[in-house]
């Protein structure tokens, strides 16, 4: 099971390491006192980085080729100059919203407002996927809780090259097979019940919260949505909702790497109640594909409890087993068992943006 991980906090970024007997100890803190928004962690011999949102002082990136030990600052993503009068949001970066890496070594931004990068050196420079950024259908999208469009998802095809599938909130799944030259939407049968009834199949305005792939079986996707749970087995190209108590409503998936049967979710009351149901955290796994849901309590909070669990505040590592949990109130919870058992690693940090592996 992996032995580090890190968790972006809007006060900094803490590495965590696994001692043993121990359990899990903060090793290290870097950017204190700054939102961290999004980390990218790295194999041995390959660059981290780290997404920032300093407010009035903009975006930034830096980078780690020491595991994080060191860091210095590398280019932001950069729009190129908004034609005057062009109709959409403002052509400016307002924040790193997600970090991938690719199995050719490329990396992977996307971005608030709704932008794709990608960078071929580490980070040092990256370039905008113009193919998406200019399609028509991106005027038509919308902010989920920020007042502009973001790509929050990024799910390279582990099996084939130059093939990815991205989720935005609000501008459903979209998936390219020619490494970003070319664009089809991928979000049938997600149900958007917050648009008028003539909408609510449009696939271009969708909300999937979050979209996870299976590594082993990368035709399973799983999406957290605005408006339930769904879960694809043809690659994105159709989804079912599934049904799960005590709520279908969240923010968070984490798809297991190893079996396209299990995946976990973070369940919240509604979008007007952003609170754990009964004020009791639980975290739902489901292990037969989303034909039942169990209900994983032990060791998390069930009193006077009103945690929520961002979109990336959830992950599993390699083996499946692994997992770690933020919430927007500074807990942070880890299980070694798939999720039966959890333990309080803090119940003090800052509000927690994403942990990773």
């Amino acid at each position: 099971m992996s032995q580090t991980a890190w968790v972006a906090t809007r006060k900094g970024l803490f590495e965590l390491r696994h001692e043993g007997g121990r359990g899990w100890q903060i090793a290290q803190l870097n950017f204190i006192a700054e939102p961290v928004t999004m980390v990218l962690p790295a194999p041995p011999g390959q660059r981290m980085l780290a997404a920032l949102n300093l407010g009035h002082f903009g975006v930034k990136l830096h980078g780690s080729d020491d595991g994080g030990q060191t860091w210095r600052e590398l280019a932001t993503p950069g729009f190129p100059v908004q034609p005057e009068g062009a109709p959409g949001p403002a052509w400016k970066l307002v924040q790193i919203w997600s970090l991938e890496r690719d199995a050719a070594g490329h990396i992977w931004a996307g971005t608030i407002p709704g932008g794709l990068f990608r960078s071929s050196d580490g980070g040092e420079s990256w370039e905008l996927i113009e193919s998406l950024w200019h399609r028509e259908e991106r005027l038509e999208w919308f902010g989920g809780g920020y007042d502009a469009p973001g790509i929050h998802s990024i799910c390279p095809h582990p099996q084939s090259a130059g093939e990815m599938l991205i989720g935005i909130s609000c501008g459903g799944a979209w998936r390219t097979t020619d490494g970003g030259a070319t664009w089809s939407t991928r979000a049938t049968g997600m149900k958007a019940l917050f648009m008028p009834p003539e909408r609510q199949d449009d696939p271009n305005i969708q909300d999937p919260h979050r979209v996870e792939r299976c590594t082993a079986a990368p035709d399973v996707l799983w999406t957290q949505h605005h408006c339930g749970i769904w879960r694809s087995t043809d690659n994105g190209a159709n989804w079912q909702e599934l049904k799960a108590e005590p709520s279908s409503f969240g923010f968070a998936v984490a798809a297991h790497p190893l079996d396209p049967q299990t995946a976990w979710f973070v369940p919240a009351v509604k979008d007007e109640r952003r609170v754990p149901v009964d004020a009791a955290l639980c975290v739902l796994r489901t292990r037969d594909g989303g034909k039942t849901f169990e209900t994983l309590r032990e060791g998390l909070p069930q009193l006077h409890c009103y945690d929520l669990v961002y979109r990336h505040g959830l992950a599993v590592d390699g083996t499946g087993r692994r997992l770690l949990m933020g919430s927007t109130t500074g807990g942070l919870w880890a299980s070694d068992d798939g999720g039966d058992h959890w333990q309080t690693l803090s119940l003090n940090l800052p509000p927690v943006y994403a942990v990773r592996f």
